[in-house]
């Protein structure tokens, strides 16, 4: 939901449309789409930031992380905690 909030914008617009966003997520792609900005200035240094937009961005389900914990169960069994993971994919492209 997050993503497709964000998907298409200027990078500096979906930043600032994330501090207002009051989900869960918005936190985590806030910081992503940050880090690709700085990526972006890092890799070439007279690119204008200005003209950013994310082109790209997917979020799709990983595999699961179980931590080595258990949670026990019925009739003496046990099962193994596992956590929901998934990868998150931001592009950014150039106006």
């Amino acid at each position: 939901m997050i993503v497709n909030l964000v998907r298409g914008r200027d990078a500096s617009e979906a930043l600032q449309l994330l501090d207002f966003t009051f989900k869960s997520g918005a936190p985590f792609v806030k910081k992503l789409i940050a880090s690709a900005v700085a990526n972006a200035k890092q890799k070439k240094p007279g690119v204008d930031t200005d003209s950013l937009f994310i082109s790209k961005a997917a979020v799709d389900k990983a595999s699961n992380a179980h931590l080595r914990r258990w949670r026990p169960r019925a009739q003496g069994r046990a099962t193994q905690i596992t956590k929901g993971v998934s990868h998150i994919l931001i592009e950014l492209d150039q106006r």
